[in-house]
């Protein structure tokens, strides 16, 4: 970009605004504060540029920069590593598990594959180690070519930096599929104005412009400071000045690749082969390059042309005058030329050090099938798969694939192709590849394998529908083949049924249970899983009270195992909706809590999102509203890091719990709107049961009746009997005795198999709504004894409430009003702001004055300030939180710093006092 003395030290024609942008970046983390900013644009408009800009105002700060390359996108953490480098001296000062985390990324050390998120959350700590000694910014071009892994690690990286002195400003070519960047501050870079683009034009055109020929420059150029600049390049002075050289209009990216690819064709046939050869090799080392060329027999001074026409530099490093000047040289090229050269490059790559890079070159090389190179992609695929990089994985093995001879052996290498592409979060891609082991010779187990795939994907696109039917599929060709593997995939089938719910017709579990009834019997002993399978099999074919002693035994066995698994995390879910189904909370809370904790151990943090999420459940079942809403904020943060979709069950039955009706309203149909688009009918049942628990608490009882009828449609696990005991509550308050007493039977039904405080504390309210007399008072009673001995405390202070409002219209005022009292302290306290509410009217109609509970009264910090607050209480070090947290430890000791001041002490000390364990601590909404 040319150069203007509008701006001292700037240098930038027509960028004024974007300047003032990068300096008040600069400015802030100057001052210690943190920022992130995407630069998007189409090539040539000048990002390159102002990342520039930064690097020379920069000064006084550490400087990290990183290049994405097209043909180094399927190297795991490459870009990554290109980062961190010059801080891997500071790796010692990392907690273990991040350090080793990045150590296996980076191929430093070996280890099972870690977390992408715990890999971010790593370099998250070293980013911040790093400015302690001074201000760090990270500049990051081309970020659309970078490989997948390390893009994820640096967004995660980036979204949670705050009170650390580090800005990373990426710089994105625009249009682009960039969803891991897309939440991040952004700033569009556009062509320049008219008035700017002539006089850049005209800096760089020695003679006479026709002024008609001038304008229709910068109109198809849209102003693009690239295309201005290389354009008169390209062209003749006579071309230019009677414009029939011109390009015709298109894309700008196109038109100035099509300019340098003329510039190309000035220059020797050595120097062109020279250029091709840098542009092969995405590693930029200059010593490389010239083993390589030595090798295809091109003299070094061959590279003078190319640098006397500014299409390249070669000194300690190779560096190409624009990206568009790579792909110009790589895509003009015959592919005989580039084999070529892919094989010089190969030959002349470490096989010791690069051995994936050495691979890639051989295969970029091959002129055909070629089982030798196919096998060399697999070890890479296996080497970036223990790595973590699974998109990288997958690459290799569908280049793998291509060049395999053998059509047998390609089926199999396309099977695992498409499931690593699945892993890699590339449905559409899997399928292709799917296709592909589809036609060759599979044997029996490899077809087996395949519909389980093919299931998978369709539960990875759409979570219910067509699934269940795919996985049972699946599981009945697999009976003969593998025992273990099939019964797997029949729970798995049920389990993608009981979310299909009510979607269609609404039988996928009873179909499924039916299937698996029948299955080979489980191997001996049978897993928990196994016990898990036949428990609900029984449950969906013969009934709830059949199926819950299997399934007690099913749960009691997850409880009792001791060495973290896999099948831990990947069945947690499921565990604890059956505790939930059979009523037992002990089960639930510690099964959940466990998760939670192996999920945080592992450093799996994408199922401890899940994890989080079934915990944050049992808070709010345990009236622990601000602790759930402390994980469900921590679940959304890896969720939006990872790019899936947020989990709401929790949320809906925490914001129902609260009663405050616009955001609960507002999330339970965004929720239900979602869950009918991926065919999750349990979301929707879930949806309906949390709008009939929000009007019970709001007294709109009539609301609550159709709400709760809806979830009681059908049997669906452990949300069906929440809704009955609402419809029970709506339909005797809105009139309808009689559905009332149908669902109370439905709801007895099931007390007896469950034998738990929670399910006979619960039964007993209802059946007292539906008593009178001695009869009534006596299930009130039993009901809030039985429910106290539970951790079911919304659902006590529910009994609390209605025992008082049953004595209030019985005319027994001064004992309604210590049930109501009561009821109206633990609401408050609880934050169930709704409930409290109508407590409140109650007292006041048995002539007691109460203030009314506002939520500004519950406002004191921030969710995160208080799960901060609560870990520093506990005796964590801020190293300890961070990690837990996915936070730097300065962050950490900056939200502190808010906490202290906002509580009025002084030190960690105090918080005990400030902080004890009943303490409301809460976020706004």
């Amino acid at each position: 970009m040319a150069i203007s003395g509008s701006r001292a030290g700037a240098g930038l024609r027509g960028r004024d605004r974007e300047c003032d942008v990068l300096d008040r970046l600069l400015a802030r983390v100057r001052t210690g504060q943190s920022s992130a900013l995407v630069l998007r644009g189409e090539p040539g408009t000048g990002k390159t540029a102002l990342l520039d800009y930064v690097r020379e105002r920069a000064s006084g700060c550490h400087l990290a920069q990183v290049v994405g390359v097209e043909s180094e996108m399927e190297l795991a953490f490459a870009g990554l590593h290109q980062l961190c480098a010059p801080m891997l001296d500071r790796l010692d000062r990392l907690p273990e598990p991040q350090r080793d985390a990045l150590r296996v990324a980076f191929g430093l050390h070996e280890g099972g594959a870690p977390d992408r998120f715990l890999v971010g959350l790593a370099v998250l700590t070293l980013l911040s180690e790093t400015a302690v000694e001074r201000p760090l910014v990270c500049l990051v071009d081309d970020a659309q070519w970078l490989d997948r892994a390390s893009v994820q690690a640096m967004t995660f990286a980036a979204r949670r930096l705050l009170a650390e002195p580090v800005a990373v400003v990426f710089a994105v070519r625009e249009p682009t599929d960039d969803h891991e960047l897309r939440d991040l501050a952004g700033l569009v870079i556009t062509g320049l104005a008219d008035a700017d683009a002539a006089q850049l034009l005209a800096s760089v055109i020695h003679g006479r412009l026709d002024e008609q020929v001038r304008d229709r420059i910068i109109a198809e150029t849209r102003g693009n400071p690239l295309a201005l600049l290389e354009l008169p390049r390209a062209f003749t002075p006579a071309e230019l000045a009677g414009g029939f050289g011109l390009p015709r209009p298109g894309p700008v990216a196109g038109c100035v690749e099509q300019c340098f690819t003329r510039r190309l064709q000035s220059v020797p046939a050595d120097t062109r082969r020279l250029l091709l050869t840098a542009a092969a090799d995405p590693s930029g080392d200059a010593g490389l390059l010239w083993r390589a060329v030595a090798r295809l027999g091109i003299a070094a001074d061959a590279a003078a042309p190319a640098e006397a026409a500014g299409l390249i530099e070669i000194g300690a490093q190779v560096r190409f005058r624009h990206p568009l000047v790579r792909s110009a040289t790589y895509r003009s090229a015959p592919p005989q030329e580039r084999q070529q050269v892919h094989r010089a490059l190969s030959e002349v790559t470490d096989p010791e050090v690069e051995p994936d890079r050495r691979a890639w070159h051989r295969a970029r090389a091959a002129q055909g099938p070629d089982e030798v190179v196919a096998g060399e992609l697999e070890r890479s695929a296996d080497r970036a798969q223990n790595r973590g990089g699974i998109a990288a994985a997958a690459a290799f093995l569908a280049k793998a694939t291509e060049l395999t001879p053998q059509p047998a052996r390609r089926g199999a290498r396309a099977l695992a192709a498409a499931q690593t592409k699945l892993d890699a979060g590339a449905p559409d891609a899997s399928l292709g590849l799917l296709a592909i082991a589809e036609a060759a010779p599979l044997d029996e187990l490899q077809h087996a394998r395949a519909d389980l795939l093919r299931a998978e994907i369709a539960l990875a696109v759409n979570r219910g529908r067509n699934a269940p039917p795919l996985l049972l599929r699946a599981a009945e060709r697999l009976e003969p083949l593998d025992v273990a593997l099939a019964r797997e995939t029949y729970l798995e089938a049920l389990e993608a049924a009981i979310f299909t719910g009510r979607i269609g017709n609404g039988d996928d579990a009873l179909r499924a249970a039916e299937a698996a009834r029948p299955a080979p019997p489980a191997p001996q002993p049978p897993r928990p899983i196994d016990l898990m399978l036949d428990g609900l099999a029984v449950r969906f074919t013969e009934g709830f009270a059949a199926g819950a002693p299997q399934l007690q035994r099913a749960v009691q066995a997850f409880r009792l195992s001791d060495a973290p698994s896999a099948e831990d995390l990947r069945w947690g879910g499921l565990v604890c909706r059956v505790a939930t189904d059979l009523c037992d909370d002990e089960a639930w809370h510690e099964l959940a809590t466990r998760g939670l904790s192996r999920a945080r151990d592992t450093g799996a943090l994408t199922a401890l999102a899940t994890a989080l999420s079934y915990c944050a459940g049992a808070h709010v079942h345990a009236g622990e509203l601000d602790v759930a809403s402390e994980m469900l904020d921590e679940a959304d943060a890896i969720a939006q890091a990872a790019g899936n979709a947020p989990h709401r069950y929790a949320a809906m039955t925490l914001t129902a719990t609260r009663g405050r009706e616009g955001p609960a309203l507002e999330l339970i149909e965004t929720s239900a709107r979602d869950a009918d688009t991926r065919g999750e009918g349990r979301a929707i049942t879930m949806a309906d049961y949390a709008t009939a628990l929000l009007y019970n608490g709001l007294g709109d009882y009539q609301t609550a009746f159709a709400a709760a009828e809806r979830a009681c449609q059908r049997d669906q696990l452990s949300v069906y009997w929440w809704a009955l005991a609402e419809l029970v509550e709506a339909g005797v308050r809105s009139g309808h005795r009689d559905v009332a007493a149908d669902a109370l039977q439905r709801l007895q039904e099931r007390t007896g198999a469950c034998g738990t405080d929670w399910a006979f504390g619960t039964e007993a309210r209802s059946r007292a709504l539906l008593s009178e007399g001695e009869q009534a008072e006596a299930l009130y009673r039993e009901a809030t004894e039985r429910l106290a001995r539970s951790r079911a405390a919304v659902h006590r202070a529910r009994a609390h409430l209605l025992h008082g409002e049953w004595l209030r219209r019985e005319n027994r005022r001064l004992e309604a009003r210590e049930q109501l009292r009561y009821a109206h302290d633990m609401f408050s306290r609880i934050g169930a702001e709704a409930f409290a509410e109508r407590a409140r009217r109650e007292l006041v109609a048995t002539g007691e004055t109460v203030h009314r509970v506002t939520p500004q009264t519950l406002v004191v910090l921030t969710a995160q300030e208080a799960q901060i607050a609560r870990l520093a209480r506990d005796g964590h070090t801020n190293p300890e939180i961070g990690a837990q947290l996915f936070l730097s430890p300065r962050t950490v000791e900056w939200h502190l710093r808010k906490v202290f001041t906002k509580l009025a002490i002084g030190s960690r000390r105090e918080l005990r006092r400030a902080l004890p364990n009943a303490a409301l601590v809460n976020s706004p909404g």
